[in-house]
């Protein structure tokens, strides 16, 4: 038979290792930042040209229900930026980004050099800018 020291340790073990506090909570994480990766694009645009921009979102983590977002800005020249065959974004406006690799086009209507940025942003309020500047061709 044990002795009754043995049994008591034995007995204090087990319940310790089955008992829980409030703050042994499960964390989950779902706030994981990202990267953007931009295929090159040419240097100069002439009026009337579109210019494909390949953008791809490189998640640090992977949480399913994160969902990301798109705005751009345009301060020098003007033009339209597009997704796919959509409609144009309309400037500052906050559009929702369905895929994680993705194509923009960007039509020039300008004589002059033009720069817009692009923001992506995700839904815990991780934001990417990029930045696009064309110089005027003939």
């Amino acid at each position: 038979m044990l002795p009754i020291y043995l049994m008591l340790a034995i007995l204090s073990g087990s319940i310790s290792l089955v008992s829980c506090s409030k703050d042994d909570e499960l964390e989950i994480q779902n706030d994981f930042p990202f990267e953007v990766n931009v295929m090159p694009v040419p240097k100069e645009v002439a009026d009337g040209q579109t210019v494909e921009i390949r953008i791809t979102i490189q998640r640090t983590g992977n949480y399913t229900n994160t969902q990301y977002f798109l705005r751009y800005f345009q301060f020098d020249g003007t033009g339209t930026l597009r997704y796919y065959d959509e409609l144009p974004y309309l400037p500052n406006d906050l559009y929702s980004l369905p895929t994680e690799q993705f194509r923009l086009y960007y039509t020039s209507t300008s004589t002059v050099s033009q720069s817009f940025e692009v923001w992506i942003s995700d839904s815990f309020g991780n934001e990417k800018q990029i930045s696009f500047q064309f110089n005027s061709s003939d």
